[in-house]
């Protein structure tokens, strides 16, 4: 049972420190372009959902390994990615 909370806990950390990251990386773009106001806010909701929608690592690396090319490979990252995302919620 502790390995199991354990695990939940580093997985939290995990998709909580990504969601941070992508924040941190947006920001820090809106900065160098000097945006503010309402250019920055537009700039800041699209990066941050332009992230969200990126597919995972993890899929990225499953398909690697089952030698996925092509339409499969875009599916199955695809469906995975979106599987995940349920996870976290």
């Amino acid at each position: 049972m502790r390995e199991l909370i354990t695990l939940a806990a580093v997985t939290l950390g995990l998709f909580a420190g990504h969601a941070f990251a992508a924040n941190a990386d947006c920001e820090k773009q809106a900065d160098e372009k000097k945006l503010a106001g309402a250019a920055r806010t537009s700039f800041l909701k699209k990066c941050e959902n332009d992230a969200a929608a990126a597919p995972s690592a993890a899929c990225v690396a499953q398909a690697d390994e089952k030698k996925l090319a092509g339409a499969a490979r875009n599916s199955f990252v695809k469906k995975c990615t979106a599987d995940e995302k349920k996870a976290k919620k």
